[in-house]
């Protein structure tokens, strides 16, 4: 048996007016003559994106969902050349302790997954250095609501710059240039296109990192004589034994056969039962993250299909046992 609970990222279809990704636009902000009337405006923009937040963490609450990812849009220019020296967290630090306080008062499990220009195996040594800024910009956050920042950052590995073997190497030497303080907030993807699930785990174990499994992306790209993904779960589920979160994975499903790689709206059940199926048992908790168009309603959706398997015990609103 094994505790399957879902989440879903960043908004909500159900809340109106709820976003948390409202932004500002570096040519907005060079528009505004007055520098600091334009800071107050970014400022304001960062606080509603949180405001709205804690509006969506209340949600998730009263409809038992205990697994959320924040979204990486929170505070608008944050790393922005032009904004440098910008104390950005001053006037967050009351409402991000107010969230920290709602999730000390609710458990539950949030992370983030920063956007793909954040690239750990670069070359160029101004990406890494952003990449560096934006990872820390999370951290901050993060340490803003008291979350443990361990193992709460999903990265892809990055570009395969028509070598992949040279761009997984070229990911572990960078490696040591990251902070040990950054190095323990972050977890790994294997993605659709350029690193698939062999590649995730030859990185994961090599540095000692949880291995995020996303199956969608593992059905769009794996090498046809590999084994089946079932063999290697055990290896995926090792990489979580020294972390203090249960096993993490993502979940969608393609929009349709000529667009496979792209999200549909919601969650095809039969096609989450056959990762189920293969994973059951083989750890006591899996939490998977919808990567879905419909966002909560997909969530609902998912559960109200599940009661249909007669292997599913429900557990409440976004949880169930597979037996």
């Amino acid at each position: 048996m094994t505790l399957v609970k879902l989440g879903y990222v960043a908004m909500s279809v159900h809340l109106t007016n709820a976003s948390p990704s409202k932004t500002m636009t570096y040519a907005q902000f060079s528009k505004l003559k007055d520098r600091e009337a334009a800071i107050d405006k970014l400022e304001r923009i960062a606080f509603e994106n949180l405001e709205n937040c804690l509006r969506l963490l209340k949600h998730n609450v009263a409809n038992d969902i205990q697994f959320f990812r924040f979204s990486s849009k929170l505070v608008p220019l944050a790393n922005h050349e032009e904004l440098k020296g910008w104390k950005f967290m001053r006037p967050l630090r009351e409402i991000l302790s107010h969230i920290g306080d709602y999730i000390d008062a609710h458990p539950m499990r949030v992370d983030f997954h920063p956007d793909h220009f954040v690239l750990l195996n670069s070359k160029k040594k101004e990406i890494i250095n952003q990449t560096i800024k934006t990872l820390s910009m999370h951290r901050s956050l993060l340490k803003g609501m008291r979350v443990p920042t361990k193992h709460r950052c999903v990265l892809h590995i990055g570009g395969g710059y028509e070598d992949r073997e040279l761009a997984l190497e070229q990911f572990i030497h960078n490696w040591a240039l990251v902070p040990r303080s950054l190095q323990e907030m972050i977890i790994l993807e294997n993605d659709d296109t350029t690193f698939h699930l062999r590649d995730a785990l030859y990185v994961c174990e090599k540095l000692n990192v949880p291995l995020v499994f996303d199956y969608h992306h593992h059905l769009a790209h794996y090498e046809k004589e590999a084994k089946p993904w079932e063999e290697d779960w055990g290896r995926v589920v090792q990489t979580w034994e020294y972390s203090p979160l249960p096993v993490k994975m993502h979940i969608s499903s393609p929009r349709d056969e000529k667009n496979f790689r792209a999200h549909s709206d919601y969650v095809d059940p039969k096609m989450f039962m056959d990762f189920l199926q293969g994973a059951k048992g083989s750890t006591p908790e899996i939490h998977c993250m919808i990567e879905a168009k419909q966002k909560d309603e997909a969530l609902f959706q998912l559960m109200r299909d599940m009661k249909g398997f007669s292997n599913i015990e429900i557990v409440d609103g976004a949880s169930f046992i597979i037996k």
